[in-house]
């Protein structure tokens, strides 16, 4: 019996010593997960177009679609006369975004997003004109072209009725601009790499300090503030490439993030991290309401008694108050302290902004109070 019980003995070991060891990690965030290196960053991309090969859903006979249309034409020989303005509602004029990630080479492929600017319906069966990608500077990155996909839907009834669904006037291309030119990071050529957090924390820039410097040897990297970390680099780029391999897959442990307290008073929505503190406070909470109710008395006179009709205002003046036991917040509740507290008065989203505004006033929320 007990050689038939061993694969089970030694299965419970295995998670016994799997549960003991995963708490200690639990917390643990790789450094790639924090931030990433300076210089490695996405870039925008910009361009007009237009659409062409839509259902009579375009723009019509807008100018900027009229010129863009005599510009694509004008490239093949095709020039239009003078004063003659082609019907466009098979055209369309649109922006075109993409994104140009690091790194990127001449010859890959980028996904970009088409929305008309003009008065066009649909973008719905289009297909985009060959038409140039800028970036920031001017120059041209990417060409993109090729047929949309829509995930909007748009009808018109003869009655004036329409129905829309999503967007048609917007839609993507998968792959379609392919990049003409790389954007130089200088990564391998600087004398030193910085690493930035993407939140800005004292503790979370000294932890990753300290992890790089246990795996790479003390003085490999230095905290310069709250968001960066200078890390000495070999020479060389494929040396830096495993370098940096190496330090986003350290781990680190966070560091607990401030008190805070969201609360959108639009929505009456309110999110507490659990970092919040309440020192010692009585709340008390209830609600006034005052109703008054107007029933003129009508008087009229006996018949042939030559008075007049008279009609007397009489008002009813009704105050309800909606008491509600105060209670004590003791020194250090936490999160869970706290909204139970609240959720006993029965307070709604709008009484606990005013609750919790109240508590910071009166110095009792230990807690950064944001207020969008």
């Amino acid at each position: 019996m007990l050689a038939l019980h061993r694969p089970a003995i030694r299965l419970l070991l295995v998670i016994a010593l799997f549960v003991a060891w995963f708490p200690g990690r639990a917390n643990a965030e790789r450094i790639k997960d924090l931030g990433q290196f300076d210089g490695l960053r996405s870039n925008q991309l910009t361009g007009y177009g237009i659409v062409v090969g839509l259902a009579g859903t375009g723009d019509d006979s807008l100018d900027y679609s009229t010129l863009g249309v005599k510009g694509a034409v004008s490239r093949f020989g095709l020039n239009l006369p003078a004063g003659i303005n082609p019907a466009l509602k098979n055209a369309a004029a649109v922006m075109i975004t993409a994104e140009l990630p690091p790194f990127a080479k001449p010859g890959q492929r980028l996904d970009v997003t088409v929305s008309a600017i003009g008065k066009a319906k649909s973008l719905r069966g289009g297909t985009l004109v060959l038409a140039p990608l800028l970036g920031a500077d001017g120059q041209i990155y990417a060409m993109a072209q090729g047929n949309l996909v829509i995930g909007g839907l748009g009808v018109d009834a003869a009655d004036g009725s329409k129905t829309v669904v999503n967007d048609p006037a917007a839609g993507r291309i998968e792959g379609g601009a392919s990049i003409e030119r790389a954007v130089e990071t200088g990564f391998a050529t600087r004398f030193e790499l910085s690493f930035n957090l993407s939140d800005f924390d004292l503790t979370n820039a000294k932890r990753v300090a300290d992890a790089i410097n246990r795996a790479m040897g003390d003085g490999a990297a230095r905290a310069m503030d709250g968001t960066s970390i200078r890390i000495a680099a070999p020479v060389g780029a494929e040396a830096r490439v495993a370098l940096m391999s190496r330090i986003e897959n350290l781990e680190i442990t966070p560091a607990d993030a401030p008190a805070r307290v969201i609360v959108n008073a639009r929505t009456g929505t309110v999110v507490m991290n659990g970092a919040v503190r309440v020192g010692p406070a009585a709340v008390s909470h209830g609600k006034l309401t005052v109703r008054i109710d107007e029933e003129p008395q009508v008087s009229q006179p006996a018949p042939f008694s030559r008075g007049q009709t008279v009609v007397t205002p009489s008002s009813a003046i009704n105050v309800e108050e909606q008491g509600s036991p105060m209670f004590l917040m003791p020194r250090g509740a936490k999160l869970s302290d706290i909204v139970d507290s609240i959720n006993r008065l029965g307070a709604s989203p709008g009484d606990l902004v005013a609750i919790l505004g109240a508590l910071k006033q009166a110095g009792a929320l230990k807690a950064e109070l944001v207020i969008q």
